[in-house]
């Protein structure tokens, strides 16, 4: 058995990874001088993977693989490769299989020994605003109550995203500065960066859906101008969001549900609650499975298709998701 497979997975993308740095700063202090390699399910074959794992570096004696988007791995030929290679007792070669899920499929978790298979839980409201308050006072800041609730309300709730929103108040204020909620407005509520994620946030508003369908516009085009233009990126992280809805229109079928259970779920903030909760109004679980269905041949679409038709391509699945819930378009409807 590789001693050296880990699996990470879970919606805290914070502490998985400052554990996958941990971890490789520890493979490197072993070997020296290590390759790094960073791969994704969508753009990479697993089979590939495998391949560079199971062939000798000529160039340096250690190596550390992630492979992202874990939970699609499922195909038979796919547990058989990790099986294959878990059992060369390879100590050169750390392989983490990582997923925003906080599972991944049985027949491949049980490949990875069980003391290298970790969840990262999303934290508990209180738990962000300890970890945010201790964040800004390790750099040097104060910061107010009132602040915290408005970064926390403004910002994915993941470590890692809080982590580069608060960055811009470290450079627009010197040292021992109070950070107050007007502080907050000026620079994240004015100046926020849009993604996939307030895509997905406008999207589920309780607006009407020519307004929904304005913002959601405006936002893409806010997107494809900045650095973080890909459109592949885009589809993947609305990808994510709408499994996430699923997720909690599978949990809402049953009735009530705990705060534990929401939390195991990722579900623990307010926001998330709250936000997802709008979702599950706008879509049911037939709507959000198309819709995913939909962003799955958008993603073929265009990765075949080139750059030449990108925008209309995704401006069409925007319309699709708003006024058709995620059915193919024959033709435009105004509202």
């Amino acid at each position: 058995m590789a001693l050296l497979l880990y699996s990470f997975t879970g919606t805290e993308s914070g502490e998985k990874a400052d554990a996958i740095n941990a971890l490789r700063a520890k493979h490197q202090k072993k070997y020296g001088e290590i390759e790094n390699h960073v791969f994704y399910s969508s753009e990479t074959p697993f089979a590939d993977v495998i391949s560079l794992l199971l062939n000798g570096s000529l160039f340096s004696p250690g190596r550390f693989v992630v492979f992202n988007n874990a939970e699609v791995l499922k195909k038979k030929e796919e547990v058989e490769l990790l099986s294959q290679w878990a059992k060369t007792e390879d100590d050169t070669s750390v392989l983490v299989l990582c997923s925003d899920e906080n599972s991944i499929d049985k027949k491949i978790e049980n490949i990875v020994p069980k003391e290298n298979r970790r969840v990262f839980w999303e934290m508990f409201q209180d738990k962000k605003e300890q970890w945010l308050r201790s964040y800004f006072m390790r750099e040097g800041y104060k910061i107010e109550s009132d602040a915290v609730d408005a970064i926390l309300e403004l910002v994915e709730n993941n470590t890692a995203e809080l982590k580069r929103e608060c960055a811009r108040f470290f450079a627009c204020f010197e040292k021992d500065h109070l950070i107050t909620v007007d502080d907050v407005d000026q620079i994240l509520s004015h100046n926020r960066e849009e993604s996939p994620f307030t895509l997905f946030d406008a999207l589920a508003t309780n607006a009407a859906p020519s307004t929904r369908l304005e913002n959601a516009l405006e936002i893409l085009q806010k997107i494809r101008l900045s650095k973080d233009s890909n459109a592949v990126s885009l589809i993947a992280g609305l990808t994510f969001c709408f499994r996430r809805l699923l997720v909690w229109q599978k949990l809402k079928e049953n009735g009530a549900v705990s705060q534990f259970d929401l939390k195991i779920k990722g579900f623990a903030s307010k926001k998330a609650q709250d936000q997802y909760s709008r979702a599950s109004r706008i879509w049911n679980i037939d709507d959000t499975n198309r819709i995913l269905a939909l962003l799955a041949s958008s993603d073929i679409s265009l990765r075949s298709g080139g750059q030449a038709l990108e925008d209309t391509l995704l401006q069409m699945m925007l319309y699709s998701i708003v006024n058709k819930r995620g059915e193919e378009i024959s033709e435009y409807v105004v509202d």
